[in-house]
């Protein structure tokens, strides 16, 4: 059965909640789903000292002992995986951003290839669109398939109309990550993406050796060979771009 893992980045079990319960029911209708709600607020997540430790020798490294591990765990048994959370600020909740603050070492060292990933932003005015584009852009710096999230408006007391168009939203949004979820196969990157991997890649073989975790990651995982992350059929266009890509960054580091 496909599981779904929902985060949710508020101490309250109101609009966000609720928001996402929409969501789930919207998702049973296209196929039996097993659900769960993994609230921060009852996890203890110590905030990120900026040591990086779990950068430069790896995560198992981290100072701080609580339930980073077991949320780890929860990421990694889930088919698709939902970040919620409320706009405070003009941001993420604080546990939202203290989650992704302690797992930001997979900037370097993506993971979740195989999940789908979507986002839930509820709010009272505005502000929500950013936030959708900052948490879907996580999601695909730590490697998952990204369908793009939904902004909720939740002002009290909500009218008729607004609700109606919440639902849509969620209608809309749950549609594109079950495409995401029934994916065969991982996306093809984007010029972007391919960019992104192969200035790296380089940077990290030329630059680094076996006392950075870096270093032995990639080449465990095969990257400094591959085309990509993952296997990907590049078309010709990528493929010269992937070369020229290389071109670059040995020249960057050559410079320096």
């Amino acid at each position: 059965m496909t599981k779904v893992t929902a985060f949710i980045g508020t101490q309250q079990k109101q609009a966000t909640y609720r928001a996402v319960r929409e969501m789930e029911q919207q998702l049973k209708t296209y196929a039996d789903i097993e659900f769960e709600y993994v609230f921060l607020k009852d996890y203890e997540l110590k905030h990120c000292r900026g040591c990086k430790l779990c950068f430069n020798k790896g995560e198992q490294y981290c100072p701080l002992k609580d339930d980073r591990d077991l949320l780890l765990e929860k990421l990694n048994e889930a088919d698709g995986v939902i970040w919620a959370t409320p706009n405070y600020a003009f941001h993420v909740s604080a546990s939202m951003k203290n989650l992704l603050d302690r797992l930001a070492y997979m900037f370097h060292r993506p993971q979740f290839f195989d999940k789908a990933f979507t986002s839930v932003v509820t709010q009272g005015i505005y502000g929500g669109n950013a936030i959708v584009k900052y948490l879907d852009n996580m999601g695909v710096n730590f490697g998952f398939q990204v369908s793009k999230g939904c902004v909720l408006q939740t002002l009290e007391p909500a009218t008729a109309a607004a609700k109606a168009k919440n639902s849509r939203e969620i209608e809309q949004c749950s549609k594109r990550f079950y495409k995401q979820l029934m994916r065969s196969a991982p996306k093809t990157p984007s010029l972007f993406r391919l960019m992104m991997f192969r200035m790296s890649r380089t940077h990290i073989k030329s630059m680094l050796n076996d006392k950075y975790r870096d270093y032995p990651y990639y080449r465990e995982q095969g990257w400094f060979e591959s085309d990509y992350y993952y296997p990907v059929r590049l078309g010709v266009v990528k493929r010269m771009a992937g070369r020229m890509f290389d071109g670059m960054a040995a020249r960057r580091v050559k410079r320096r």
